[in-house]
């Protein structure tokens, strides 16, 4: 299935990073949105052309709230906009009720998500490469036609990601667990920080910029994707709840002398390095156990290049990296994480050409 034109209806991230995605490997593609100022810049960067509101294409890619997917689709079956369709929210059983109720075409839709996106939305946080070896989601319905699915499953080879097929129940079931029960819970974490003091603020280290980074993202959108999806998500909050409420309890007996209470403490924290455990590496197999090289780095431009640049001359392929800054200092620490056997000889290099590595 070749895809010549595709029309994006909704040029924020999502959308607008498809757009490029597309351009990139040389479809035509057609940008469309209620907000003009959204459409002019995600033409500016590239992401293709303004929609004259009547050419037809081959596919048409809804990038709007959930909870709009089924009228978006409805109204562009009336007119014929495109072939096949699809869309790209983050729940998948709510839009496709909906388009059902309203008597869309499931014939020519194919209801998708791409797992991947940022804590900055709109287009101008959109990338090309936001996709590139990612899941995505496409969940058909049995009327959906097989040159329908054609058509998505071809979208998603030319995003650079990787597709997975599940039923629209259980992708919603699984989104809950992976990442919307976990947006709400780093909101609730950073929530304690509104009111924190500068004293506590001035102590802040990577670990709560880890589990907060997700929180800084539009409440407005994430409003509508919580509320297309509430069931399993309270389902999952109410679990994790539990948990730490016995934890918090168990940290009271602590208080009062009880030693006994640190085995509830114990069991969870193993159960969370378990789960933790089984988080996927960054080739869909089982995590990889990597050495981490911690480089001292100033704060000035062209050291991360300098970096790796000796890596490359070495031949130390890093497989992550993350930086800690340090508070009121030009400098930060880089966190290098490599094959267990190359740790030795990265070190031993950068020492030689005047890294600090503690």
């Amino acid at each position: 299935m070749e895809l010549r034109t595709v029309l994006v209806v909704g040029t924020g991230l999502i959308g607008t990073s498809a757009a490029l995605a597309l351009r990139k490997r040389g479809v035509r593609v057609l940008l469309a949105d209620r907000d003009q100022g959204a459409v002019r810049l995600a033409r500016e960067l590239g992401a293709g052309e303004e929609w004259d509101g009547h050419e037809t294409v081959d596919l048409a890619v809804i990038a709007v709230p959930p909870a709009h997917v089924a009228s978006e689709l409805l109204e562009l079956q009336r007119h014929g906009v495109a072939r096949f369709y699809t869309d790209v929210a983050s729940v998948k059983v709510e839009p496709i009720d909906r388009a059902t109720q309203l008597g869309c075409d499931l014939a020519t839709y194919v209801a998708s998500h791409p797992l991947a996106g940022r804590e900055k939305s709109g287009p101008g946080a959109a990338r090309d490469d936001l996709f590139l070896g990612r899941p995505w989601a496409l969940c058909p319905t049995e009327k959906a036609g097989p040159d329908a699915k054609a058509a998505v499953l071809r979208l998603i080879e030319l995003c650079g990601a990787n597709p997975v097929e599940v039923n629209a129940d259980d992708h919603d079931r699984a989104v809950a667990v992976v990442s919307h029960a976990p947006h709400v819970a780093s909101s609730a974490v950073a929530a304690r920080l509104a009111d924190a003091t500068d004293v506590a603020l001035g102590l802040a280290g990577q670990g709560v910029r880890d589990v907060t980074r997700i929180a800084g993202s539009d409440p407005g959108l994430w409003i509508g994707i919580l509320s297309g999806n509430a069931t399993p998500v309270a389902e999952v909050l109410e679990a994790v709840a539990h948990d730490l409420a016995e934890a918090a309890s168990a940290l009271r007996a602590l208080a009062e002398g009880d030693g006994t209470a640190t085995g509830e403490l114990t069991q969870l924290l193993k159960r969370g390095v378990a789960g933790h455990d089984r988080i996927p590496g960054k080739h869909g197999g089982p995590a990889s156990a990597y050495a981490v090289v911690q480089v001292v780095i100033g704060d000035r431009p062209g050291q991360l290049a300098r970096l790796f640049q000796v890596c490359d001359e070495v031949g130390v392929n890093v497989e992550d990296v993350r930086l800690e800054h340090a508070p009121g200092l030009p400098l930060g620490v880089a966190e290098l994480s490599v094959q267990p056997g190359a740790a030795i000889p990265l070190t031993d290099a950068l020492r030689e050409r005047g890294w600090h590595v503690p």
